[in-house]
Formats: C-alpha cells, structure tokens, sequence
C-alpha cells in the first residue's frame, strides 16, 4: 500500500479518535495493580471502547504471516514481554514490581489509531524507572524530527541518539508505522538508522511511532502463542507510542488527552 495523505476531516476524525484512546489508556493505567489479571484489563478495555459505539482494531486482526487473528482487545505485555501479550488466553497475575505495556487500536467512525504506554505495578526499582522514562523519551525524541519534508530516517536517527548513549537494546525487527486507514500502512518507521533515507515526510501523512528498549539484548524471540515477542536474555523491555500527523511546522499528537 502505497503512503496515504489524509484530509483535513479525516484528521479532525483521527484527532476524536486518538483522545478516545489516550482516555482509555489512562483509564486502564488506573486499574493496573497488584493482583489484577491480565483477563480484567482486556475486560475493562473492551468495555471502554464498547461504551463509546468504537471497536479495538486489534481484536480478530490478522496481520501479515499470523496462523491466526489476534484474539484479543488489548495486548499486555509484562516485563521481558516485548510486545502483543495476549491477556485473555492463560491470563497472568500482575504482581508488585513488575513493568507492564499497554498497547491498543481504536477504530473511530472507520479511521484507526494506535497508542502504547508503559506502567509500573505498584513499587518498581529505579532501573525499571529509567528504563520506562528513557523509552518515553525517546519516543518524544522521535516525534521532534516529524515535519514537513524531512524523511522517515531523520526519526530514526533522534531516537537512536538519544538512546544508544543509555546503551539499551533498540528492537529493530519491530518498529513503526504508517496508520490511519489501516491497522498498519506504509511508511515503516524503525527505531534505529539504515543506510536509506526513507519515505520522505508530506503534511498530512499519520504515523505511529513506537520505540521499544530492551535493558539487554537487542535480539527477541517469538512464543508459541504466534504474538507474544519477548527479549532473548529475559531482561524486561518497555514501549511507548503515539499516532501523530505531519504538518508544515512539526508534528501533532493525535493519541493524547
């Protein structure tokens, strides 16, 4: 699929869409604690889009080379989880200490977005908190070089500077991605430099940027369950996202309160 420019009302749509998401993230952040399954956020998920009459672009979406659609509304992934935990297929017990990722797709009058946070339940040790800031940063990094003429490779580049200096393992077999009429769309977005410049930035454009820091490696492994990434030392990983559109002047945040 070729990169998509949007029209001013389906950004107005996409912007609606985005803040219904950003509440439900909060919402959801709320309710993780200790002894909360993972079964309860997916519930409280669902629920939370149902209410409004939206649906999670997540729930019974096949992505390229699955086995089988993802049977869920939320991914949650906890600790060396990287990313797309499925919550309501032998549903985990969150425990004190441990990290938390919270990924979702909203479906708005037809038009998608994505967002991702990272939580700690309960209290966390300092090296969780960096490594939760230090993602999030990174991401904001990432959504500084968005504008107007500059190319895909120019996000890349801020948010490997910011992160190689930190020295966290950048995923770089996931990444980024064009959204907005699809769950994924052109352009692919890494978190990591390569030698092309990538598609170059027009206003109009929507992307989902999405850093994801592991405290070690670099390299992943793939669960049985086909969505389930994980890293590869079993050391914990965290992931931040926002979908933004591209203007003349920069970047704006679509997926925010």
């Amino acid at each position: 699929m070729a990169v998509t420019i949007k029209t001013k009302e389906e950004i107005d749509i996409l912007k609606a869409g985005g803040r219904r998401l950003a509440h439900i993230l909060s919402e959801l952040a709320k309710a993780v604690k200790p002894g909360v399954s993972t079964l309860e956020l997916d519930n409280l998920a669902r629920k939370l889009v149902e209410e409004k009459g939206d649906k999670s672009s997540f729930l019974n979406y096949k992505p390229a080379g699955a086995k089988r659609p993802y049977p869920a509304s939320l991914c949650v992934s906890i600790n060396d989880e990287i990313v797309h935990g499925i919550p309501n297929e032998s549903p985990k017990i969150l425990k004190e200490g441990d990290i938390v990722s919270l990924d979702m797709g909203l479906i708005h009058d037809g038009l998608f977005t994505d967002s991702a946070i990272t939580v700690p339940v309960g209290e966390v040790d300092q090296a969780a908190r960096d490594l939760m800031d230090d993602t999030r940063q990174a991401l904001l990094e990432g959504i500084k070089a968005v504008k107007d003429g500059n190319y895909v490779r120019d996000i890349s580049y801020a948010i490997e500077r910011y992160v190689r200096p930190r020295r966290y393992g950048i995923v770089e077999e996931l990444c980024g991605h064009g959204v907005g009429y699809k769950v994924h769309e052109d352009p692919y977005v890494p978190n990591y430099c390569l030698d092309d410049k990538g598609e170059k930035l027009r206003a109009g454009m929507v992307i989902a940027i999405e850093p994801m820091l592991n405290e070690g490696t670099k390299h992943i492994k793939l669960d049985s369950d086909g969505y389930t990434y994980r890293t590869k030392d079993g050391k914990r990983s965290a992931h931040f996202e926002h979908t933004v559109v591209v203007t003349k002047n920069g970047a704006e945040i679509l997926t925010m309160l």
